[in-house]
């Protein structure tokens, strides 16, 4: 009897061990956590959200445009921010519409934000060629910004992003609770 129960306690601290690793493998390799901090993705994120990161995603497929993603800034910094222009496309900023390949392009995530200025605009008119002397983006890198346009630091400071230092897609905010959200393409 005291063999059984001393067997079916190593079998349990087994399975929990097998568990703790599995769980530190995924967190380690496939998803990772983040804080929002400051407020450069306003409305769509706000300050203290909490993030479930997919770091897998682009390791077999490349960010898509509007993608949410974190991505180192600096040695000690992430930033999160939109993915607005791929490798190959001409950005451009004109009268508040963001124009890909000189075609108009929808962001409807903006539309909470232009609805309550009260002057101006909400992106300053720009061309990718005036903000980094390039006429396209480079292959390998992307072009990002914040929602909140009037005060991001973004690639119209610190030019394109190199895909490799993409960390992950943002996947879910979890917290807090009541603003749960999984799609952040199309807010």
């Amino acid at each position: 009897m005291k063999k059984r129960k001393k067997s079916e306690a190593f079998e349990w601290i087994k399975a929990l061990a097998i568990a703790v690793i599995i769980a530190l493998l995924i967190r380690g390799f496939v998803f990772t956590n983040y804080i929002v901090e400051g407020q450069s993705m306003m409305p769509t994120l706000q300050d203290g959200n909490r993030l479930i990161v997919n770091k897998l995603d682009y390791e077999i497929s490349k960010p898509h445009r509007f993608d949410v993603v974190i991505f180192h800034a600096t040695k000690n910094e992430d930033y999160v921010k939109r993915v607005i222009g791929l490798p190959g496309d001409k950005i451009a900023y004109k009268n508040d519409t963001l124009y890909v390949n000189d075609k108009p392009v929808k962001e409807p995530y903006l539309d909470k934000y232009k609805s309550e200025l009260i002057t101006g605009n909400l992106t300053q008119d720009f061309t990718l060629q005036g903000l980094t002397g390039h006429t396209r983006v480079p292959e390998g890198k992307v072009f990002v910004l914040g929602d909140n346009r009037r005060d991001s630091v973004d690639s119209r400071v610190f030019g394109f992003v190199d895909e490799d230092q993409i960390v992950g897609k943002v996947n879910l905010r979890y917290w807090p609770l009541s603003e749960m959200q999984t799609n952040f393409k199309h807010n």
